[in-house]
């Protein structure tokens, strides 16, 4: 059972109407059934100092209605919509304790939403890379990542939430340092390390003060850069959770796909390569890996038979993606781009190309559109 505060909550409680989850006391009993009514200000602080709880997963279904009545989205609307989400996450990352569970979780479904209405344009968001915040996007990019390998393996869909905002706040202490550190050439300094060091510690901290209950979210948190042969950080661990060694690749693979003051941005397959040999074939890897594919949609490629195009969604092998073609043969740009199946003969990928290849500008919006069709 995921648990946190009534209080980190209490933006969903309207006194004298019935409450739309149960409320427990802080030795999980019942104290008030969903549907029963907190009838003034006193009785919501009086549950409050009894450190009365909520479960995570029955407020989330409380909140649902509100998410799938949202306004459809066009194609062409999408960009803006992973825009405005940085912003609200930043914000919701950056709330004090009383505030930060509820707004990580509406921050979450919003994000959800958005990815479950185009999973191939949230990779496409983690492989392009725009401008924002590192820290914050460098968030939304690996907790994307995670929900997109827990999906591939299988896991369940309260699984693939909880392996995001895992993801989301691992490294909630630490926000304004890796912005700072991502346009710095020079080697980070010693309180810098330090503060590097200290964490996942500081993060499950922060996150335990908000009110977070569930074990396994805190413990990713907390063991999310220790190493099975015990040459992590902070207390060198040999044995971690399944879901922070997943939060760990996740951060890795990401942080590769990003360019640095001091280094460009892998390409996913160079990303790929060095995850695939740093995990010693972990299947939690691979599965990152698979989600991905060998060339992830918003790649831009050059096929055998000549066409430039636009990867656009992973085809049934990692090296066979859909593709949309942007030009002929002869580089001459296309009215009406084609979808190719390169696992066709012919028309294989050789190589990725830059976007300054193109015969034509892509526009986020555009890409958002074909990889929408």
């Amino acid at each position: 059972m995921r648990l946190c505060s009534l209080q980190s909550v209490r933006n969903h409680v309207a006194i004298g109407e019935p409450l739309a989850f149960s409320v427990r006391d802080a030795s999980r009993q019942l104290l008030l059934a969903r549907g029963q009514i907190i009838h003034d200000a006193t009785q919501l602080e009086e549950l409050f100092q009894r450190g009365a709880l909520v479960e995570i997963d029955e407020l989330t279904h409380a909140v649902q209605p509100k998410r799938r009545a949202a306004r459809p989205l066009s194609a062409t609307q999408l960009p803006g919509e992973w825009a405005r989400l940085g912003n609200e996450a930043r914000r919701a990352l950056a709330q004090p304790a009383d505030q930060l569970v509820a707004s990580v979780n509406s921050t979450t479904d919003e994000l959800l939403r958005l990815i479950d209405h185009a999973p191939g344009v949230a990779l496409a968001q983690i492989l392009r890379q725009g401008d924002g915040h590192y820290g914050v996007s460098h968030s939304i990019h690996a907790a994307t990542a995670c929900h997109a390998a827990a999906r591939f393996l299988g896991w369940s869909s309260t699984e693939q939430r909880l392996a995001f905002q895992a993801a989301l706040t691992m490294n909630i202490s630490m926000i304004d340092l890796q912005a700072r550190l991502a346009t710095q050439v020079s080697p980070p300094t010693t309180l810098q390390r330090e503060a590097i060091r200290q964490h996942p510690d500081l993060s499950t901290e922060l996150l335990e003060k908000a009110g977070v209950t569930d074990s396994r979210w805190l413990d990713a948190v907390a063991q999310h850069h220790e190493l099975p042969d015990g040459s992590g950080y902070p207390r060198g661990l040999t044995e971690v959770s399944e879901l922070a060694s997943l939060l760990r690749f996740a951060d890795v693979y990401t942080a590769r796909l990003s360019a640095r003051a001091n280094r460009p941005a892998m390409s996913a397959q160079q990303a790929g390569r060095e995850l695939h040999l740093m995990a010693d074939a972990s299947p939690l890897a691979a599965g990152l890996i698979k989600a991905f594919g060998v060339f992830p949609p918003g790649s831009l490629v050059q096929l055998a038979s000549g066409e430039l195009g636009l990867v656009v969604g992973n085809g049934e092998k990692a090296y066979h993606p859909v593709v949309a073609t942007l030009t002929d043969a002869q580089g001459e740009s296309r009215i009406s781009p084609l979808r190719r199946d390169t696992s066709c003969q012919g028309l294989a990928v050789v190589a990725l190309v830059s976007p300054q290849s193109l015969p034509m500008r892509l526009t986020d919006e555009r890409i958002a559109e074909l990889i929408s069709a």
